[in-house]
């Protein structure tokens, strides 16, 4: 299967959670097996050298535990808050549609030089915001972001390029 038509799959569910937002549904692309592993080939070649594949909770573990299989690194959880069973850092951050807290084990990331950073949406940037300020916080840097899925009128690309101009970021799709 082509990528495109993979990423036709993707299906748009409007005031989803809350009226006002347009979600971007992935559950059919995930459960054709050709589609999901197209998306995962083609999203592993933006993939740069890496030790570690960090994935958010929840969706961005889907592509990320997958990257991490492909590319032969380990996977890290980046997880919201109470999920995680050992000592934390915690890391508040905004969504377009309200707040949360993630969470990363504070030695998840021991002897972890660089790390991919991998989520499906990239909205505001809040969520990754938040997520590498925790990779950091546990010793390991991130050396580039990938995401399935990114909604350009949010400017979430703009946020993160201001705060951290050094890491690279690469989308499958701009909506």
């Amino acid at each position: 299967m082509k990528v495109e038509q993979a990423l036709a799959l993707i299906r748009p569910i409007p005031d989803y959670p809350k009226p006002g937002i347009l979600f971007q549904d992935i559950t059919p692309l995930l459960s054709d097996g050709n589609a999901f592993s197209a998306v995962t080939s083609e999203l592993a070649t933006f993939a740069n050298e890496c030790d570690v594949v960090a994935g958010i909770e929840a969706r961005g573990f889907i592509f990320a535990s997958a990257l991490a299989n492909q590319l032969n690194c380990g996977f890290v959880p980046i997880r919201k808050a109470g999920k995680l069973p050992h000592e934390v850092f915690s890391q508040n951050y905004g969504l377009e549609y309200g707040a949360d807290t993630l969470e990363i084990h504070v030695d998840a990331l021991k002897n972890t030089r660089q790390v991919l950073l991998v989520d499906d949406v990239l909205a505001t940037g809040g969520t990754l915001e938040a997520a590498i300020d925790l990779i950091e916080m546990a010793g390991g840097q991130v050396n580039q972001i990938v995401a399935l899925l990114e909604i350009q009128s949010l400017d979430g690309r703009k946020r993160l390029a201001n705060k951290f101009p050094n890491i690279r970021l690469s989308s499958l799709v701009i909506a």
